[in-house]
Parts: structure tokens; C-alpha cells; sequence
């Protein structure tokens, strides 16, 4: 089934017809949708695009832990306009197997049901205006903005994560711990000397603040690299994109690109103390230039992620 693929029966999510089966951009979704929405509605989720600009960050690419502006969507939405908000979720994935993963398996980890999650809309999607559609839930921000943030791969910054065990099979996660873990297991003893740091990359929007690239001695780098270990990293980004549509997963590397190549980028394990065996992280980190992606294993993961180009 597509990214479309299910719509609401008033019990739960059922397969649609076949006529429905065909999937839309996010995009064509999210102006559907806003053109369904009352004058209520937009006063409770619609904000202007520079909303909090003054604050120094724009509210449209702040993260969340739980439904944006407070408004769960099973509360401020009709049934239709789920489905449509269901769709367009689905739309910004890549597949049925990225979906089972970012929705925890369809529990939405504490936020329980998918109706107890929201969005908030940035500016005016119905013409050629900027705007940011931002999904947010228990240990989950996305957005789509149709390329309205210039040089910004996933309209700003992302957050994912699971409340299980950051290191146990049962989290959602832990293949993307496994193949970083194998790059590990792939390094020289100079290069774990340098790839291993003793504290903590910090969480949340602190987490998104450039540490490796300020030291270029901290972490190993992209080029400290043999080609089979390089392969390996590469593999690794594979992975972290794998469940995200693939125009987004394009751009990301498209900026990497452009702020100097995969070259620039360093990668380091955190543990919180030097006595703690190297097969149980408390965090791993990947950053460049305009790029972090900073996962905290443990307690359970908290994974922060932003690029920029800075071209």
C-alpha cells in the first residue's frame, strides 16, 4: 500500500478504496486539508509564518514532545480531515515499513493513538505563500513545507525517538544504534582513541549546536577513514534516511554536498563514564558542516537532527 493507504472507519484505520489508493504529495494534501478548516479551526492551529521570529526562533521550527499548540487531533478535527492528516503523515514516509517505525508500531509511544497527536500550520498553504505543516506527538516532530525553507532539508529541525530501552531489540530504533555500532567495531585503536568522547553531545535544541566541527580533533573524521570503513559510514547514512520520503533523503545529501562533501563529516560514541564496555553507548553523533545528527541511546533514544546548507 502506498502512502495513502489507509483511512478512518470511526473504530480504527482500514484499507481505502482503490480509488483512494492513489497517493498524493504531502504537498497537494496539506492544501486539501486547509481548505476544509473553519474560521475556528485556523484561530486554534494556523499561525503566521513568522510566528516568534522575534524570540529569536521561529515557532515553525521549534521541536515537540506532544501535539503542537495543544491541540490533539482527535479533539480539533473532524473524521475527513484526519484521514487527510493520516495521509499526508504517511505521505512524508517511505513506505509501510517507515511508518510501522516512526508511529512505534502504531502505539505513538505515550501519545497512544494517532489521534492524540497534531499539527500546527505555518503561513498560508493554499497559494504560493511560504508555509510549514508540522506533525508532532510523544518523541516525534516532522514537517513538510514544500521547500518553503530555503537550503533546509525536512523544513527544520526533526525529532524522533522511543521510549524502550535505547540498546533492546523492542525499540523501534535499534538498527540504526547496530550499524553505527559496526562502524565501531571497524576501527583502528587511534581511530577509537579519537572517536570516543567521555560525557555527553547534550539533548534536545542543545544537541543541534556544532561540537565536532569547532574541534576537528574530536570524533573521527570522514577522511580518517579507510574505504571499506568509509562504505560502512555510508551505509549508515542509508539507513538514517531510509524511512523518510525519498525527495527529502535527496536534499539531505544534496546539502551535504554542497557544504563541502561527506568529507566534512565526523562521528563520534559518547559514554558517561571511561569504565563503561563500548558495546553499550549512551550516545552517538554524526556532524558537519550545517549537519547533526545527535542520538541519544540511552536511557531510550532521543534522536535531534538538523541540516542546513550553509552556502
Amino acid at each position: 500500500m502506498g502512502a495513502s493507504s489507509l483511512i478512518s472507519t470511526g473504530t480504527g484505520w482500514a484499507a481505502p478504496t482503490e480509488a483512494a489508493r492513489k497517493a498524493k504529495p504531502a504537498e497537494e494534501l496539506i492544501r486539501e486539508l486547509f481548505a476544509t478548516l473553519t474560521a475556528e479551526q485556523k484561530t486554534a492551529v494556523v499561525r503566521p509564518w513568522a510566528d516568534g521570529v522575534e524570540s529569536g526562533m521561529p515557532t515553525r521550527l521549534k521541536t515537540h514532545n506532544a501535539a503542537p499548540l495543544g491541540k490533539k487531533l482527535g479533539e480539533q478535527f473532524t473524521k475527513p480531515q484526519q484521514d487527510l492528516i493520516h495521509q499526508t503523515f504517511r505521505a512524508i514516509l517511505s513506505g509501510e515499513e517507515a511508518y510501522d517505525r516512526i508511529s512505534r508500531r502504531g502505539k505513538w509511544d505515550n501519545s497512544g493513538a494517532f489521534e492524540n497527536n497534531g499539527i500546527a500550520i505555518f503561513g498560508d498553504p493554499s497559494g504560493k505563500d511560504p508555509f510549514s505543516w508540522v506533525f508532532a506527538g510523544h518523541h516525534l516532530t516532522l514537517r513538510c513545507d514544500g521547500n518553503s525553507q530555503p537550503n533546509t532539508a525536512f523544513g527544520g529541525p526533526m525529532y524522533y525517538g522511543h521510549s524502550a530501552n535505547g540498546h533492546s531489540d523492542v525499540n523501534v530504533y535499534n538498527d540504526q544504534t547496530k550499524e553505527v555500532m559496526s562502524v565501531f567495531d571497524m576501527l583502528n585503536e587511534p581511530q577509537r582513541k579519537q572517536a570516543v568522547i567521555v560525557g555527553s553531545p547534550g539533548d534536545g535544541v542543545g544537541a543541534l549546536k556544532p561540537k565536532l566541527v569547532d574541534k576537528s580533533t574530536t570524533g573521527v573524521g570522514y577522511t580518517d577513514l579507510d574505504e571499506s570503513q568509509r562504505e560502512l559510514v555510508a551505509g549508515v547514512m542509508r539507513k538514517l534516511l531510509g524511512p523518510f520520503r525519498q525527495e527529502d533523503g535527496d536534499e539531505v545529501m544534496q546539502l551535504i554536498k554542497t557544504n563541502g562533501g561527506m568529507e566534512k563529516l565526523r562521528l563520534a560514541f559518547y559514554k558517561d563514564t571511561p569504565e563503561k564496555g563500548n558495546d553499550r553507548w549512551d550516545a552517538w553523533r554524526i556532524e558537519g558542516p550545517g549537519f547533526v545528527w545527535n542520538y541519544r541511546v540511552l536511557p531510550h533514544v532521543h534522536c535531534f537532527v538538523n541540516v542546513v546548507g550553509l552556502a
